[in-house]
């Protein structure tokens, strides 16, 4: 995990509809940055449909809401319309962003021992900087442990 105070790495990946989206797009301006295993699971889901629910609360506390996974666009299409996603899935084939974020990690699952995202949630400030980092977020609630923060 990166850490809070670290200037929050640029990138440059493309969402759902192939269009390049930037981190620099949104200078000024406060940004969730989640990143989460693969589409359709079900942790996955309910960690998405969570930030959904909660979209209109981040839209008034005027945050952006940007999640990232290894998935590719067509997927993140699919996803984004089956669960009414209104917030922007950006596609990391290269795990570029994943490595940069330091969310590409060794995990263990039934003893077995292999390499994937590990689910983590960044704040980005208005100024680029990382202000809040949260390490094996729970699919549940951590986008109203996001909220919370933010209201705090």
């Amino acid at each position: 995990m990166l850490e809070i105070g670290t200037k929050a790495p640029d990138f440059t990946l493309p969402d759902k509809d192939g269009n390049p989206v930037s981190l620099s797009d949104f200078a000024g301006k406060k940004v969730v940055l989640y990143f989460y295993p693969r589409d359709n699971t079900p942790g996955c889901t309910r960690q998405a449909c969570a930030f959904a629910a909660a979209y209109e609360d981040f839209k008034r506390l005027d945050v952006a809401v940007i999640g990232v996974s290894k998935d590719s666009a067509a997927s993140h299409q699919k996803f984004a319309q089956k669960h009414s996603l209104p917030f922007l899935l950006l596609s990391d084939p290269e795990l570029s962003v994943i490595q940069a974020y330091d969310v590409w990690q060794e995990k263990k699952l039934y003893g077995k021992v292999s390499m994937g995202v590990v689910r983590s949630t960044y704040v980005i400030n208005e100024s680029g900087v990382i202000e809040q980092a949260i390490p094996k977020a729970k699919p549940d609630t951590n986008a109203a442990e996001i909220l919370d923060y933010l209201r705090a």
